[in-house]
């Protein structure tokens, strides 16, 4: 028994490694476009960790544009622009386009996870403190 975690183990430490240096082959277009995914994952875990009981759940959803991943509140506005080429993350001004000042910049490891880890479906994690 004690063997067969063992295993396990070892095979998720070798699959963690394997896709982290997946991760670090892709360019950054492509890594930026997973953090945000995983931004929209955090906001989502969030939202249900606030209200486990909700029979209409909110849903985020990303779309792209010309500059900047749009991180969409489904049946809401405007949630986050991410900068598609840099991966840093800003708050709306509006539907068209990003406040100035940047909140996060995602290749960074300490801001990506701060960001990942203060995510909320509000958007209070975004405003400069």
């Amino acid at each position: 028994m004690y063997y067969s975690h063992m295993v396990s183990y070892d095979l998720i430490h070798f699959l963690f490694f394997q896709m982290v240096a997946i991760q670090a082959n892709l360019p950054l277009s492509a890594r930026v476009e997973m953090w945000a995914m995983d931004l929209v994952d955090a906001l989502e875990a969030d939202y249900k960790r606030q209200y486990p009981n909700s029979s209409d759940p909110v849903r985020f959803s990303i779309e792209s544009g010309r500059k900047y991943w749009k991180i969409m509140q489904n049946h809401g506005g405007v949630h986050a622009f991410i900068d598609k080429n840099t991966g840093e993350v800003y708050k709306p001004a509006s539907w068209r386009g990003p406040a100035k000042g940047v909140r996060y910049d995602l290749r960074i490891i300490n801001q990506r996870e701060t960001c990942l880890m203060n995510a909320d479906w509000a958007g209070g994690y975004l405003y400069m403190r």
